[in-house]
């Protein structure tokens, strides 16, 4: 994609306008462009006389309100403007491409915008906007702060080692791409974070916002940092098993140099050592390697359709993979298996009719796919 700096969308930057409701979700035109359109949330306190961290969001369906309203409570907490473009979506890059830069333009003109401080957010494609954007932004001091990406990772869907700007990531349990997500988080090297909540392909809650807020705010070392501190660690004592070993890691990996971290580094140590955390670290993986392949099982049998000598077997197989799968799916308990399953047809659901064009197997689809999104 192409670069673009936020400075330049900054200079614009000559008297801010206070035509905009505090406290509240306000619908907002862009001054420049008409047809371009997004949601804003201010602060109640809000006022021009000093400069606020802001996040700029991206939801796959081009619902600005959607996102806003997920940070609204992170917002009016930590101090920060929250605006969500009604015309980002999924579908031809250039259309979000400009529609961030129509919404990032517009608001540096129209509210005190701390350039230090821009946060990216989307959901889904709209992730996949977000960590694009931060990507082309020109590095340095006027970089992207941070980006919350949920449910998707980078344009390419591909993991980087590292990149140039913090990363917290959200993903539900039945959430297809949460594969994704947790290949993204093993992979990356520089500041990161995954967080997994309850659910499926979809926003994050508004608690989890509030963590990923608070994350922001412990890399930017901001004055906040021993009250997050203080939260984290007492959050810990509630915690056990896998769960407690990854806030104590993420508590070191945050925290270190900013705070006495030693007693929650042995924590970690213990933790990694003890065998029921092992043994369930080594489900988990077990867990993510069936879902792939279930998946490519699938997929390979898509591919024999087009063959002539193949397609009659490979409808069979197809049959009896999709049922199967709906079985599981649909049971009334829930378990790691279901759960699994749930993400795997879901999965299979998204742009089906992209990668096959037969009739007898789009049927196959409809009878045992997921109900609702």
């Amino acid at each position: 994609m192409r670069r673009f700096a936020w400075a330049v969308l900054l200079a614009a930057q000559v008297g801010w306008a206070e035509d905009v409701a505090a406290g509240r979700v306000v619908a907002v035109t862009c001054s420049a462009d008409a047809s371009q359109s997004y949601a804003v949330y201010l602060p109640s306190n809000y006022s021009a006389d000093r400069a606020w961290p802001v996040i700029f969001a991206f939801d796959p369906g081009g619902r600005g309100s959607v996102p806003v309203e997920r940070y609204q409570a992170a917002a009016e907490r930590y101090g920060y403007i929250v605006a969500g473009s009604n015309n980002s979506r999924n579908g031809p890059w250039e259309v979000s491409i400009r529609a961030a830069r129509a919404m990032m333009f517009d608001a540096g003109e129209r509210f005190r915008i701390d350039e230090r401080r821009v946060y990216l957010a989307g959901m889904s494609g709209g992730s996949r906007v977000a960590l694009g954007v931060a990507q082309g932004v020109a590095q340095g001091s006027n970089g992207i702060a941070g980006v919350i990406a949920s449910s998707a990772g980078f344009p390419d869907s591909k993991p980087r080692k590292s990149v140039e700007f913090p990363v917290f990531e959200t993903a539900g349990t039945e959430d297809f791409n949460l594969s994704e997500m947790r290949q993204m988080d093993r992979a990356l090297t520089s500041p990161h974070r995954l967080a997994v909540f309850e659910g499926g392909h979809m926003w994050l809650p508004a608690e989890v916002a509030v963590e990923a807020v608070e994350w922001m705010e412990v890399q930017a070392k901001s004055g906040r940092v021993d009250e997050i501190f203080a939260k984290r660690t007492a959050a810990v004592q509630t915690m056990s098993g896998v769960e407690r070993l990854r806030a104590v890691q993420g508590i070191v990996a945050d925290f270190g140099g900013l705070k006495d971290v030693s007693v929650y580094a042995v924590q970690a140590k213990e933790l990694e050592r003890d065998k029921r955390v092992r043994e369930a670290l080594k489900k988990e993986r077990d867990d993510q390697a069936l879902e792939e392949r279930d998946t490519r099982q699938i997929l390979g049998l898509e591919a024999q359709l087009a063959n002539v000598d193949q397609r009659g077997p490979a409808l069979l197989g197809l049959r009896s993979e999709w049922k199967r799968l709906s079985g599981v799916a649909n049971g009334a308990t829930d378990t790691a298996e279901r759960r699994r399953a749930r993400r795997v047809l879901r999965g299979l659901s998204m742009g089906t009719r992209e990668r096959s064009s037969d009739a007898e197997y789009l049927k196959i689809v409809s009878e045992y796919r997921l109900a609702g999104r």
